[in-house]
């Protein structure tokens, strides 16, 4: 049931009336550091704790324990979990991130400033995904003021490990089944709302060979050497996959690329051992088992060649892609249908993304999930991940009305 035009006038000026105030929120996390890794996000949960009781909602924190957080290389997790019964009815969550990925060098102004530059607001995590925290905040606050009697819940998980496969946070929250909702918005970093992404294999591959003195380096079996080979075979490999194109928009074809690289011993001494890590990127067409072993064998059959030469292959993560289903695609277009008409422009309800994050792992229980939120029309407008991360302003309002407002729709009323 659509809402009346009263409701949907509250709404509307309700947001706007709050925009100073998500402004300020958003600013406040952005100048709290959160990089992942190293992974210690005890202050921002604290900071974005602190902002939603300001608002009145009654915050449940979910502390990860030490041990499992410490095997994922990270120092602290506690995930945030709001929940707002309106009545009988399915439950919609909000999901987005507050770690974010170191800031790295080549930015113009300082990281962690919150900077203001006309209708911008630059600063690490201002886009990816701070800027959800606070848009999904305004968005449930006003539906909690709106008076309606929804025929249903809406709940915000807030949570802090997204850049290292999210399996602490929504991985986490549904495997100990605190939640389990029946419609998810995760971040989505631009106007489309996006219904499908990449998944991700990472794979390390220790290279096993013996250290002798390089005056005599055949004594020895060089794993630099056999790395080398094994580089120049994945490079091959990753180039053919361009013969290998995504039927989804948004999405080219897979994609592979060695990140890391750690060996030796010193200048004078064949390595004895050699350190890769492999990203290949999985489209939504794709198998990620079917992936794995062709990789496997790959690697298998050129080790082979290199006599002497030991290989180890573990996976490190195996984040599935996000494929539509018709109840997600449903839902997109329900957002799609508001966000345009706060835009004024269409807005595409079947957008594809090659990035992969949280929201396969709702998908993976099958709960239809979109992604939409505040940001420009691309990622790469708002720099993300990269130097000078910036998110347009106006959009935490834009975005929190559009979800509100397709959250009724969604939902209906009594």
């Amino acid at each position: 049931m659509p809402p009346s035009r009263s409701a949907e006038a509250f709404i509307t000026q309700h947001i706007d009336t709050h925009s100073d105030t998500a402004l300020v929120h958003l600013s406040e996390l952005v100048r709290t550091p959160s990089d992942n890794p190293p992974g210690d996000c005890k202050a921002i949960a604290l900071l974005a704790k602190t902002q939603l009781e300001g608002l009145g909602f009654t915050v449940e924190t979910y502390q990860v324990p030490e041990a499992t957080v410490t095997a994922q290389g990270m120092r602290h997790v506690t995930n945030l979990v709001v929940r707002e019964r309106f009545g009988e009815g399915p439950v919609v969550a909000l999901n987005a991130h507050g770690d974010v990925v170191p800031p790295g060098s080549g930015w113009s102004v300082d990281p962690y400033s919150a900077h203001r530059e006309g209708n911008w607001l630059y600063g690490r995590g201002a886009a990816v995904s701070k800027s959800d925290f606070v848009s999904y905040a305004m968005a449930l606050h006003a539906l909690k003021h709106s008076g309606l009697a929804l025929k249903g819940s809406v709940e915000l998980h807030f949570t802090f490990d997204e850049e290292i496969g999210g399996l602490l946070g929504p991985g986490w929250l549904l495997a100990q089944q605190i939640v389990a909702p029946d419609y998810v918005i995760c971040a989505g970093f631009s106007h489309n709302v996006i219904v499908a992404h990449n998944g991700c294999l990472h794979l390390e591959l220790s290279l096993q060979g013996k250290s002798a003195h390089a005056a005599v380096p055949d004594s020895g079996v060089d794993a630099i050497k056999a790395a080398g080979i094994i580089i120049n075979a994945l490079y091959r490999y990753s180039d053919h996959l361009a013969q290998r194109p995504s039927t989804t928009p948004g999405i080219d074809h897979p994609t592979l690329v060695v990140g890391l690289i750690e060996g030796g011993i010193n200048t004078n001494v064949v390595a004895d051992r050699v350190t890769l890590r492999v990203d290949r990127r999985i489209t939504p067409e794709e198998n990620p088992e079917e992936v794995e072993a062709e990789i496997t064998a790959l690697l298998q059959h050129e080790a082979k060649r290199y006599t002497g030469l030991t290989i180890d292959i573990r996976r490190i993560l195996l984040a599935r892609p996000l494929s539509p289903t018709p109840e997600s695609k449903r839902w997109a277009n329900i957002i799609a249908q508001r966000a345009a008409q706060q835009l004024g422009s269409p807005v595409s309800d079947s957008a594809g993304s090659p990035l992969y994050t949280d929201a396969r792992l709702y998908a993976e229980r099958g709960i239809p999930t979109i992604m939409f939120g505040a940001g420009p029309v691309s990622l790469l407008e708002a720099n993300g991940h990269r130097a000078d991360e910036r998110v347009p302003i106006d959009t935490l309002a834009i975005s929190a009305k559009a979800i509100a407002l397709g959250i009724i729709d969604l939902l209906g009323y009594a």
